[in-house]
């Protein structure tokens, strides 16, 4: 058995290739983000490209991919009830009570997530997932943490499954509460410092238990404490790709897919940068044989008097025009294919984001980047849910739910959009049945108790005291119908009162019994 150093030695050979792509890419857009392996610590100065689309094109597809995968104002799953399970162990009549309760759910851990620093961490992971094509992610009970490409290896199967993966880090020897070892060896000048230790991470896939096993080494020792285990479906080590491409352990990034348009900018831009600086210095070059003299000529002032002939001084200048239009030309074309590749064009600034525009920004991307949302659902939204879920279930925030029964499902991406999906179907269902069948038989045929707890549910709405009982419409049907028999005796009281039986004038009785009905009703006076 390989020690961590040792392992991660072996396994970094296989990933250098991706890893100086990575920094390539990284160069030409956002030079901080991915960095050499020795360069843990920033001690290298950056090269900056000399244009900034690298970095907008960039930024704006990770902000767009974020909107997607985590929509803010919705939950990215649904749970819900097994099918082939209604009927047998629970009555089909109670699925809409069971979407109401599941949705209550959904809120609570939607609600952790927004309280969480998950979004930072991941938005960072979808930057480094454009660039280098690959980020590692560790969901901890302090929340997440992000590993760059230059800080870890992992080693897959053939069918692309995860087995191993070993990190490395720099952290203090004080903190750890550790010695240095006798024999260190002298310090490099971007290796690590003396009060630094490299910390390896293994992880590794236990087939005998079915679990993830994970524990720390430091100098070739395993820290005491750091020994972990987590269940095959919920590992805390999402391990994520933007491409893939079979027999590679590591993905590939968008930018690599369009480095060459990216190169041929940066080395435009420079030109042009370069060439315009030339272009905009000004020389006056005087005649030898001039009278005019170059030192009077140097220290005259804006609209001195000094004696001399106007053909004696020249002024060199670029004749470059031409050329420079040609590379601007280039340069903007190039540009404009790059935003649109990285979806750029089509940007609405805006302080609230619609459901409609997250959809639209999904299905712009699903015909943009192909399966990114199978591959992202896999790899990061599914494990990432049954870990969140899996830590409020031990800290008793949610229920327990019996995996036999309940299964949650991923809504995010093209096919539908949350849980707005259901309320449009639910929507046009109803209008349907309505302009087809007609109002009578909507009325007839749909029960509208049964269509308002069902768009509730579809619509995260807590319908505690919101939406009537049938209790309370019972009641209120009866309060009706009490209040429609008193109306009729005082409307048909009303029409007796105008007949000649009912006339004092001419019945002196009837006064005398509304005097003593009075007298009844009347309280008593104190």
């Amino acid at each position: 058995m390989y020690k961590a150093r040792t392992k991660y030695s072996m396994l970094t050979s296989g990933r250098t290739q991706f890893l100086d792509t990575a920094i390539e890419c990284s160069e030409l857009t956002l030079p901080y983000l991915v960095r050499q392996d020795d360069d843990s610590k920033g001690k290298r100065t950056l090269l900056q490209p000399y244009q900034s689309v690298g970095a907008k094109a960039v930024v704006t597809l990770a902000a767009k991919l974020m909107l997607a995968i985590l929509p803010p104002q919705t939950a990215f799953f649904k749970l819900q009830m097994r099918e082939d399970k209604l009927g047998e162990q629970f009555d089909p009549e109670l699925k809409s009570e069971m979407d109401l309760s599941f949705s209550k759910i959904e809120r609570l851990i939607m609600d952790f997530i927004a309280q969480s620093n998950d979004r930072v961490v991941v938005h960072q992971a979808l930057k480094h997932l454009i660039v280098s094509g690959n980020a590692l992610i560790f969901m901890g009970k302090d929340g997440l943490k992000h590993y760059p490409l230059n800080r870890y290896a992992v080693e897959r199967d053939g069918n692309g499954n995860v087995i191993e993966i070993i990190t490395k880090e720099l952290v203090s020897r004080k903190v750890l509460g550790i010695a240095p070892p006798p024999n260190e060896q002298p310090v490099g000048e971007y290796g690590a410092e003396e009060d630094d230790a490299e910390v390896y991470t293994c992880v590794k896939m236990d087939e005998s238990s079915g679990s993830w096993r994970w524990h720390q080494e430091v100098d070739d020792m395993i820290l005491d404490g750091s020994q972990s285990t987590a269940p095959k479906n919920a590992s805390p080590w999402l391990v994520l790709r933007f491409n893939t491409v079979d027999g590679e352990d590591y993905g590939r990034g968008r930018v690599e897919e369009f480095i060459g348009d990216l190169r041929s900018l940066d080395g435009l831009s420079q030109s042009l940068v370069e060439g315009a600086s030339v272009a905009s210095k000004v020389v006056f070059l005087v005649s030898p044989s001039a009278t005019t003299k170059p030192g009077t000529l140097a220290k005259a002032g804006n609209g001195a008097i000094i004696q001399g002939r106007p053909e004696d001084v020249g002024v060199v200048q670029v004749g470059k025009t031409a050329d420079f239009a040609t590379a601007a030309n280039l340069a903007a074309t190039i540009e404009r294919r790059i935003l649109e590749a990285f979806l750029v064009m089509n940007i609405r600034n805006a302080e609230r984001v619609t459901a409609e525009e997250v959809r639209l920004t999904q299905l712009e991307l699903e015909q943009s980047l192909g399966g990114l949302f199978s591959l992202l659902t896999v790899e990061f939204l599914i494990p990432y849910l049954n870990r969140t879920m899996l830590i409020l279930q031990r800290s008793n925030q949610i229920p327990k739910l019996p995996k036999e029964l309940v299964r949650p499902k991923i809504v995010a991406g093209i096919n539908s959009l949350g849980r707005g999906q259901d309320n449009e179907s639910l929507t046009r269902f109803i209008q349907t049945v309505g302009a087809v069948l007609g109002p009578e038989a909507l009325m007839k045929y749909v029960d509208p108790s049964e269509a308002i707890k069902r768009l509730a549910a579809a619509q995260g709405i807590d319908v505690l005291n919101l939406v009537r009982t049938p209790e309370q419409l019972a009641e209120m049907q009866e309060q009706a119908q009490s209040d429609a028999a008193n109306q009729s005796l005082v409307n048909q009281a009303g029409q007796l009162a105008g007949t000649p039986l009912m006339d004092p004038a001419k019945n002196p009785q009837i006064a005398e019994q509304a005097q003593a009905a009075i007298q009844n009703i009347a309280p008593p006076q104190e």
